[in-house]
């Protein structure tokens, strides 16, 4: 379970394999001897499992394999080494709920269709698929390739979101752009609502 808070922001430094199984290397500013195998690490909102670590110092990395649900059903299939990601690690029993309750796993993805540069922020528009448009909501929380953000405005498809300062400084969305994909989570208590009510 994770909370939406980028920690740290890491580099994509290879990817291995094609197909139904890939297995990258990420490096980051995360300590190696503080990740455990086996254990998950939010990759662009990604709830991946750490399978090999190393390095030393700034150059500590981990890999993680994405198989083929991962692949087809979020952003990772066009990753590529060098990109920029957002990481989190798991959220903790006595820590801090900052954002709202994340469990890196994909809805869906989304695409940015507008991009507006104000004084001291940046409101993005997003359209996401119809069939996960139903779960967003003004003022509601949404996990937007692992940060978590408010909405804003909703019109059937498509949403806007607006990203402080601090956001775009701790974040690998300081140069996102008009056409971009990103992965989509859309919060937990709506997608469980919205199941219950079709129950009854």
């Amino acid at each position: 379970m994770f909370t939406g808070i980028v920690s740290a922001i890491g580099t994509l430094r290879s990817v291995k394999g094609r197909g139904k199984l890939r297995r990258m290397r990420i490096e980051s500013r995360y300590p190696a001897r503080s990740i455990s195998i086996g254990g998950s690490i939010a990759v662009d909102g990604v709830c991946l499992t750490v399978v090999a670590k190393g390095g030393a110092g700034r150059r500590d990395w981990f890999d993680v394999d994405t198989a083929a649900e991962t692949l087809a059903c979020t952003t990772a299939g066009d990753w590529a080494a060098g990109k920029r990601l957002n990481l989190e690690r798991p959220l903790k029993a006595a820590d801090e709920l900052g954002g709202h309750i994340v469990m890196g796993h994909v809805d869906g993805v989304a695409r940015v269709v507008a991009r507006e540069k104000l004084k001291d922020a940046l409101r993005l528009k997003l359209r996401v698929p119809k069939d996960i448009a139903r779960f967003i909501a003004p003022k509601g929380s949404i996990a937007l390739d692992g940060i978590s953000l408010t909405v804003n405005e909703v019109a059937g498809p498509e949403f806007s979101v607006l990203l402080i300062p601090h956001t775009l400084a701790v974040t690998a969305w300081r140069d996102i752009a008009v056409g971009a994909k990103v992965n989509v989570e859309v919060d937990v208590i709506a997608r469980y609502l919205a199941r219950l009510a079709e129950a009854d």
